[in-house]
């Protein structure tokens, strides 16, 4: 575990960082190119090209194919409009309703990734569908197999609904296609992840703490009374007016969400007045029912939040449904007229969520950065034998005091793991977010370093790097422990960072 030195890694979903060491490996193109440049833009043309390519062979229908790619790369939530309505201007309150609008998915690369997979799986799915063959049931299995090893949440997702769907095949089509795609994919699932799993279930039922912090936090929806009585009315056993709150903020959190994708819904007042529902329409169904109801009722250990992005599966199908949808509704439509009238309006609630997002994100003056006498002396260490690299705690306070200060260096922004990525060292401690994520008990080794270091003992010091086996101290100048450090065996030093051995 590179950030938490002397441990395995667990828990976490390691296939986007193997591919990217893999081309890295292969091409000897420098990982942060690979990173920040090249594997985004690789995944977010494949998402496009791939949603398209499977709706047009799904439905026959160029119009539905561009309007469900238009949802899966610009649907958002109407964050915009609330923030219009309670300040009197244009704004955003990001994830307002807990789930990422469709613009941010490139802020979670094995997320995107996992689209990708999908993608794979479903266009493969339609050709197996049309002419079944072994090796594209390989190729099948193979995708929804390793996306658990890219993300766990898509893999979950998946695995669930191709169960479900397997099930419903068996019973009213009396084959066995989706079955065997189920065991498969379980299989490869279950030998590419257990060694990765190291603990129990890292989930915890929780029912509607989104919907009850959704309302609460005031960087989210933040109806902070109507919040206050859902839970009182819960805790005081006053039954009816609890169901009726929790009812009301969950259709806040649906069409919150949803926004223009709302639209999906009639999708399914046609499919249950069918006889006989396509075995598609039921994986995509129980997707996104799946999604939303892991994220509904469980919370994840360490980081409660977290499971919100099962739902980002369901936005991303109820995305494609919504563009099904809307393309019929342009092929009834009477006049062209009529239809450019109902473009507009699409686009033009649509596309602020958007708009705001990026004026928000790309900013003329970016949050964080790596100054360059970093780069030089992360460069410098990445050269030196492999040990275990000392970073001092990371410092809240004087993190939120450079907050009005963009951009920041990445040691004054978040708990990240900067260090071990760009010197390819082991760190003792570093990204305690992940860390937690993970489950990793990174707080009695944060503790144990904050004795050592606030002690200002150089004996007490020396016995804990012997002790702990660390190689290199790495050292911002100005940091309130550089005293602790003077008359040790400096090995590099520029005017930001001091290297120790």
């Amino acid at each position: 575990m590179p950030i938490f030195a002397g441990e395995q890694i667990k828990n976490y979903h390691i296939g986007f960082d193997l591919l990217l060491a893999f081309v890295n490996r292969i091409t000897n193109i420098p990982i942060s190119l690979l990173y920040f440049q090249i594997f985004p833009l690789v995944t977010a043309s494949l998402i496009g090209l791939l949603t398209y390519k499977f709706v047009l062979n799904w439905k026959k229908s160029e119009t539905a194919a561009f309007w469900s790619t238009f949802f899966v790369y610009f649907g958002g939530d109407l964050g915009w409009f609330v923030y219009f309505l309670k300040n009197g201007h244009f704004g955003v309150v990001e994830s307002m309703f807990w789930i990422q609008p469709s613009v941010l998915t490139l802020i979670n690369p094995p997320y995107a990734l996992s689209l990708v997979l999908i993608l794979l799986g479903l266009n493969l799915m339609f050709l197996q569908k049309q002419k079944s063959s072994l090796f594209g049931f390989l190729f099948l299995t193979m995708f929804f197999g390793l996306l658990i090893q890219i993300k766990v949440y898509a893999g979950l997702v998946v695995l669930a609904a191709l169960l479900l769907t397997a099930v419903y095949d068996l019973l009213i089509n009396k084959k066995f296609n989706y079955l065997k795609v189920f065991l498969g994919s379980f299989i490869i699932s279950f030998l590419v992840f257990l060694p990765n799993l190291k603990s129990g279930s890292l989930l915890v039922f929780k029912p509607f703490w989104i919907l009850e912090t959704m309302m609460i936090f005031p960087d989210r929806f933040g109806w902070v009374r109507f919040g206050e009585a859902m839970i009182n009315y819960r805790l005081g056993g006053k039954f009816f007016k609890a169901v009726v709150a929790y009812i009301i903020a969950f259709l806040v959190f649906l069409l919150g969400n949803l926004g223009t994708r709302f639209l999906a819904v009639f999708y399914w007042t046609k499919i249950l007045r069918r006889k006989k529902p396509e075995s598609f329409d039921v994986f995509i169904s129980t997707a996104i029912v799946i999604g939303l109801i892991v994220s509904l009722f469980f919370v994840q250990k360490g980081t409660p939040w977290n499971t919100i992005q099962f739902s980002y599966y369901s936005l991303f199908f109820v995305s494609i449904v919504a563009g099904i949808v809307f393309s019929g509704v342009l092929k009834i439509s009477k006049t062209k007229l009529a239809n450019y009238l109902l473009i507009f309006g699409m686009l033009l609630f649509t596309l602020p969520t958007t708009i705001s997002v990026l004026a928000h994100f790309l900013s003329s003056r970016p949050p964080a950065m790596i100054q360059r006498e970093e780069l030089a002396a992360l460069e410098f260490l990445s050269k030196m034998p492999k040990g275990v690299v000392l970073v001092m705690p990371f410092d809240k306070e004087a993190a939120e005091n450079a907050r009005d200060y963009p951009p920041r260096p990445l040691y004054l922004y978040e708990s990240t793991s900067y260090v071990s990525a760009y010197s390819g060292q082991p760190v003792w401690l570093e990204d305690e977010v992940n860390l937690d994520i993970m489950g990793y008990n990174w707080q009695d080794r944060r503790f144990k370093l904050e004795e050592v270091v606030s002690s200002n003992d150089s004996q007490k010091l020396m016995d804990f790097l012997v002790k702990e086996n660390i190689s290199y101290i790495y050292l911002i100048n100005k940091s309130k422990y550089a005293s602790l450090f003077l008359g040790r065996n400096k090995i590099y030093e520029n005017e930001l960072v001091s290297i120790y051995y």
